[in-house]
């Protein structure tokens, strides 16, 4: 489980993309940022939750959202993925665990009674200042997109915005 909190400042990082190319944090100033930690490209539960970010994609950029994956795949396995699934955002490819570890997503898991050391499914929603407004502990695959939206809705209503 990360140690980040809500209202404190989003780790730095740095990371190729599906295409090779470089992101950082600092390329993101000014935007909101959802950062979705997601364990392996082709999975179920993984395809899942990118299809359903790729099927509202349209209506989180409305809201100003800009949506990056990151999983510890490699490169070409990141742009099958992405091919296959027609999917509109960029994916980050952290197989040393350099934003994984950052973002405090790596950690022990249960299947089937045994235990694994493996990446926790997380979010992150990042404000244009570069805070982190909300953390997904166990994001819904099926509906993520709807989550997010409804959680940054409360935060304008509530005027929790950090």
């Amino acid at each position: 489980m990360t140690a980040l909190t809500e209202g404190s400042k989003a780790p730095a990082f740095k990371g190729k993309d599906q295409n090779g190319s470089l992101h950082s944090l600092a390329n993101y100033k000014g935007q909101k940022l959802i950062i979705y930690f997601y364990p392996r490209d082709n999975t179920a539960t993984c395809t899942q939750q990118a299809c359903n970010l790729r099927d509202n994609f349209s209506l989180l950029k409305k809201n100003g959202f800009v949506v990056l994956g990151v999983s510890p795949d490699p490169i070409p396995k990141h742009k099958k993925f992405a091919e296959t699934h027609q999917l509109p955002f960029t994916l980050l490819s952290d197989p040393d665990h350099q934003i994984i570890d950052k973002y405090g997503v790596w950690g022990e898991k249960k299947l089937y009674g045994k235990k694994y050391m493996g990446l926790l499914r997380t979010s992150f929603i990042i404000d244009e200042k570069g805070i982190i407004q909300k953390i997904f502990l166990k994001p819904k695959s099926k509906i993520h997109a709807t989550e997010i939206l409804e959680a940054w809705a409360l935060l304008k209503k509530k005027k929790y915005i950090f």
